[in-house]
C-alpha cells in the first residue's frame, strides 16, 4: 500500500514552455547551485566554448547560439550537477544502507554530489571511505580472479564522453570480453537495428536545418515537450516556414500541441504557437498498423496518378514489389481496428505527407522502440520514406531522437557488444592485442547471466542500472549475486544501495566542472543526435578535490588490472586527452584531423552515407522491408496495455521533482493514467488507490498502491511513470532482433486496492 498522499490533479496543459518553464528553471538552479555558480553554469551550457548539456542529445544550432541555449530539462540537469550539497563520508557514516533504501529516488538526488571513493565491505551496514589506489587494486584483484573474462560486465551510461568510452571499451577488450551493455540496449537499439537493415546507417539522416525546412514533420512515439524540449523551437520554425507537424501518440501531450517560446516576447506572455495540425491518438503498439495503412493509402493513390519517386526507387532501392504486395493485401478494417485511427484521418495524413515537395521527416523515440515489433515498425517508417524518395535530400529523412547526451557517440567509439570485425581488427593492429570475437552481453542478457551464474563483477560507467533496467526485483537479485559491483557516478542513486558482496562508488567530475590533468586543462567530446562531434569543456570548480575524471578512472583501472600488456601508455592518455583522440582517429573512419576539427567552433559532422544516397547494406541499396505480418501485441479480455513514461520533473531515471506540470499532476509519482470509461468498468474512482498486476507467460508481477488518474488516452490502455513501474516489465519480454525491453507494452490487470 502506498504511503504517499494523493497527488494534486489539475487540467492538463495545451502548450509547453512559456514563463512557467523559465520560473521552474530558475527555481531549480538558484535553489541548489546558488546564484553565482548556477548562473555561470547556465551561461556556459551548450555554448561553443562551453560544455555539452548532460541531459538530452538534441543538436545545437550550427551558426549562432543564444545566450540561453538551454531548456528546462537542461537547467534541471545543471542544477542537479552543480549543487552545493555534498554526499561525503560523514553522510555515509550517518545513514545505513537500510535507511537509504527507504528513501525515494527524488530524495537521493537531492542530497548532493558524491565527494570521495566509498566501499561497502562484505557484511557491512554502512559505506566507508577507501583510497583511490586501494579501490583500483581491489577491482583488479576481483577481475583477475574471475574464471573467465566473460564473467565481467562493463556497463556504460550515455553521458560518458567519447574519450572515456573509447578507453573503457579498449580496456574491456584488452581484458578479454565484449560484455559492453549500455543504455542504448534499452532505448534506441531497435532504431539502429532497423535502420542498418533498411538504409545501411544506424543513425538519423537529417540536420537541424532540414527540420526547419521540411514540408511535414511526423512526430511518432515521442513527447518532445518533456523529453527534449529544445526540439520545440525547431518545430516552431517548421511551422513558421509553412511546414506541418503531425503528432502520433496515445496520450495528448502539451509539447506536441503548442509551444510558447520562452525567449520570445510572445512566449514570455504565455502565447503559444500551434504545432500539430493533426493529432492521431494511436493505440499503444498500433503504430505498425497505422504506417501500413498509410502505405496502403499511398499505393491506392499511386494507382490513380503517379505520386512515388520512381527514379529513386529504380536506382536506389530493392524489394519494392514485395512491399507493394503487403500493402495491397492489407485489410482496411483490420488496419483501422488495430491502429485505432479512422480511415478518414489516415487519408488526411496521406494528404499532408504528399503536400509540397514531399519533404518528409519522421522523428521517433521510445514509443516506437520499446515494443516486440519495434524493428519492424521502424523499418515500416523507412518504407514510407523510400516510396517518396524522402531521404538523402534537403528537408527530408529519418530522425531517431536520442534521449541521452552522447549515447550515440559511445556507440560510435566502440561501446557495443557486437562491434564489426573491421573495428576489432583495427584495435588489434593499433594496440598489438587480440580482441575477443565472441559477442558479449547486452543489458537483458547481462541481467540473466548475473542471475544464472553468481560471482560476476559488474562495473558501471555512470547511470542508474537498477532503476533503468526492466523487472526491478529480478535485476536487484541478479546484482546481489555478484562478487563485486562498482559504480562511477556524480550523484547517489538506488543502484549504489543494491550491491554484490562488496560495493564500490567511484566519484567523478561532472560535465560542467574544470578538468585539470598533468599537461594542463582538458576537454572531452560528444556526438549529438545528428552526428555532430563537438567539444565539451567544463569551467566550474569541482565539487570535491577527491574527484577523478572518467578517462583518468579508466586509465587507473587498466593500469591496475591488465596482466597482458598492450601498446598503450595509460598514464600519458590520462594526462593528455589529445592523445586519446589521436587513437580514435587511427581506429574509426570519419575522425580525420580530430583534434584540429573539434577545436573549430561547433565541431564537425561525421560521414553519413545514407545522406549521400550511398547504402552500406548487403544489397548495396536501400531495402524496402518485407515486414509482412503486423504482429501487434494483444492482451487478454478484461486486461489493459500499459506503457511506462517520464514525468516532466525527471530525466531518464533522475527525479528532479515530484510534479508533472503539463499533464496536470502535482506532488505525486505513484500514479497510473487510465481512460475514464475503463475506470468506470472496473469501479475505480478518480485519484483512488489501485493495485496493478502484470502478466507474462504465466508469471505475475505486482505494483501496489498507485493513484488512478482519468486521462485522455485510448480505451484499453494505461500509462505509468518509470522507474516506479519498471517492476512490472518482464525481463524476458523484449523486441525481436534488438532485444530491447518492451517497456511500452505490458499486459496488466488492475483493481482497487484492498
Amino acid at each position: 500500500m502506498s504511503t504517499e498522499q494523493a497527488p494534486q490533479v489539475k487540467k492538463p496543459k495545451t502548450h509547453a514552455a512559456g514563463p512557467a518553464a523559465v520560473a521552474s528553471s530558475l527555481n531549480h538552479v538558484m535553489r541548489t547551485a546558488g546564484p553565482v555558480r548556477g548562473t555561470k553554469a547556465l551561461l556556459d551550457l551548450n555554448q561553443k566554448n562551453g560544455f555539452d548539456c548532460p541531459s538530452c542529445a538534441w543538436p545545437d544550432p550550427d551558426d549562432h547560439r543564444a545566450p540561453a541555449e538551454f531548456c528546462e530539462n537542461g537547467a534541471k540537469a545543471i542544477a542537479s550537477e552543480a549543487t552545493q550539497r555534498k554526499v561525503d563520508p560523514a553522510f555515509f557514516a550517518r545513514y545505513s544502507i537500510d535507511e537509504l533504501q527507504q528513501e525515494s529516488d527524488y530524495w537521493h538526488d537531492q542530497q548532493g554530489r558524491l565527494t570521495d571513493p566509498m566501499i561497502l565491505r562484505e557484511g557491512a551496514t554502512h559505506y566507508e571511505p577507501i583510497a583511490w589506489d586501494e579501490a583500483f587494486s581491489l577491482i583488479a584483484r576481483e577481475l583477475n580472479a574471475l574464471p573467465s573474462p566473460d564473467d565481467a560486465i562493463f556497463y556504460t551510461s550515455g553521458r560518458t564522453s567519447n574519450e572515456a568510452a573509447f578507453l573503457y571499451q579498449l580496456f574491456a577488450r584488452a581484458f578479454g570480453t565484449n560484455n559492453l551493455p549500455d543504455c542504448s540496449n534499452m532505448c534506441h537499439e531497435s532504431s539502429g537495428t532497423a535502420l542498418k537493415q533498411s538504409v545501411g546507417v544506424g543513425k538519423g539522416t537529417v540536420t537541424l536545418d532540414d527540420i526547419h525546412h521540411a514540408d511535414t514533420v511526423l512526430c511518432i512515439g515521442q513527447n518532445p515537450g518533456t523529453n527534449h524540449p529544445r526540439m520545440l523551437s525547431a518545430l516552431e520554425e517548421t511551422v513558421k516556414n509553412g511546414g506541418k507537424v503531425v503528432a502520433v501518440n496515445p496520450l495528448k501531450e502539451a509539447g506536441l500541441m503548442g509551444f510558447a517560446h520562452p525567449q520570445k516576447l510572445k512566449g514570455m506572455v504565455d502565447r503559444s504557437t500551434s504545432l500539430a495540425s493533426q493529432y492521431l491518438q494511436v493505440k499503444i503498439n498500433g503504430d505498425l498498423a497505422l504506417l501500413r495503412a498509410l502505405g496502403k493509402e499511398l499505393f491506392e493513390r499511386e494507382d490513380k496518378e503517379s505520386i512515388f519517386d520512381h527514379d529513386f526507387i529504380k536506382e536506389h532501392t530493392t524489394g519494392f514489389e514485395t512491399y507493394r504486395k503487403h500493402c495491397q493485401q492489407a485489410d482496411w478494417e483490420e488496419l483501422v481496428e488495430k491502429s485505432g485511427i479512422s480511415r478518414s484521418d489516415i487519408e488526411a495524413l496521406a494528404d499532408t505527407v504528399l503536400s509540397g515537395e514531399r519533404k518528409l521527416i519522421t522523428c521517433w523515440a521510445m514509443g516506437l522502440t520499446q515494443h516486440r515489433n519495434a524493428v519492424a515498425t521502424i523499418r515500416e517508417v523507412a518504407n514510407i520514406h523510400l516510396l517518396l524518395g524522402a531521404i538523402g535530400r534537403p528537408g527530408a529523412g529519418l530522425c531517431p531522437v536520442r534521449g541521452h547526451s552522447n549515447v550515440q557517440g559511445d556507440r560510435t567509439v566502440g561501446i557495443f557488444e557486437k562491434m564489426p570485425k573491421s573495428f576489432l581488427a583495427a584495435l588489434d593492429k593499433e594496440f598489438g592485442m587480440k580482441s575477443p570475437r565472441k559477442h558479449g552481453h547486452d543489458v537483458v542478457n547481462a541481467i540473466l547471466a548475473m542471475d544464472k551464474e553468481p560471482g560476476k563483477v559488474f562495473f558501471a560507467m555512470g547511470g542508474n542500472f537498477l532503476q533503468a533496467s526492466p523487472d526491478t526485483d529480478f535485476t536487484a537479485r541478479a546484482l546481489e549475486k555478484c562478487r563485486l559491483t562498482c559504480h562511477v557516478a556524480t550523484k547517489l542513486n538506488r543502484s549504489h544501495l543494491v550491491t554484490g558482496k562488496v560495493g564500490l562508488i567511484l566519484p567523478c567530475l561532472g560535465r560542467s566542472e574544470h578538468d585539470e590533468q598533468a599537461t594542463g586543462p582538458q576537454f572531452v567530446t560528444c556526438e549529438n543526435s545528428m552526428g555532430i562531434v563537438h567539444q565539451s569543456k567544463g569551467k566550474l570548480d569541482p565539487a570535491s578535490e577527491n574527484l577523478m575524471s572518467e578517462p583518468a578512472i579508466v586509465c587507473g583501472l587498466a593500469k591496475a588490472t591488465l596482466q597482458t600488456p598492450i601498446k598503450v601508455d595509460w598514464t600519458r592518455l590520462a594526462n593528455d586527452y589529445d592523445q586519446i583522440r589521436n587513437l580514435i582517429e587511427a581506429i574509426i573512419p570519419g575522425f580525420d584531423n580530430y583534434n584540429e576539427r573539434v577545436r573549430e567552433p561547433g565541431g564537425f559532422y561525421l560521414p553519413n552515407p545514407a545522406k549521400d544516397r550511398r547504402w552500406d547494406t548487403d544489397t548495396g541499396k536501400a531495402n524496402f522491408s518485407d515486414v509482412g505480418d503486423l504482429d501487434q501485441f494483444e492482451v487478454a479480455a478484461g486486461r489493459l496495455l500499459l506503457q511506462t513514461l517520464r514525468s516532466h520533473d525527471q530525466y531518464n531515471t533522475t527525479v528532479y521533482g515530484l510534479n508533472d506540470r503539463y499533464r496536470g499532476i502535482g506532488m505525486g509519482r505513484r500514479i497510473i493514467f487510465l481512460n475514464p470509461k475503463d475506470m468506470e468498468e472496473r469501479e475505480i474512482k478518480p485519484v483512488s488507490l489501485v493495485d496493478i498486476t502484470s502478466h507474462w507467460t504465466g508469471e505475475e508481477r505486482y505494483a501496489k498502491g498507485f493513484f488512478a488518474i482519468p486521462y485522455d488516452i485510448p480505451r484499453g490502455t494505461a500509462a505509468a511513470y518509470f522507474p516506479e513501474a519498471n517492476v512490472l516489465v518482464p525481463v524476458a519480454s523484449t523486441a525481436r532482433e534488438s532485444n530491447t525491453p518492451t517497456s511500452k507494452a505490458i499486459e496488466i490487470s488492475i483493481k482497487p486496492s484492498s
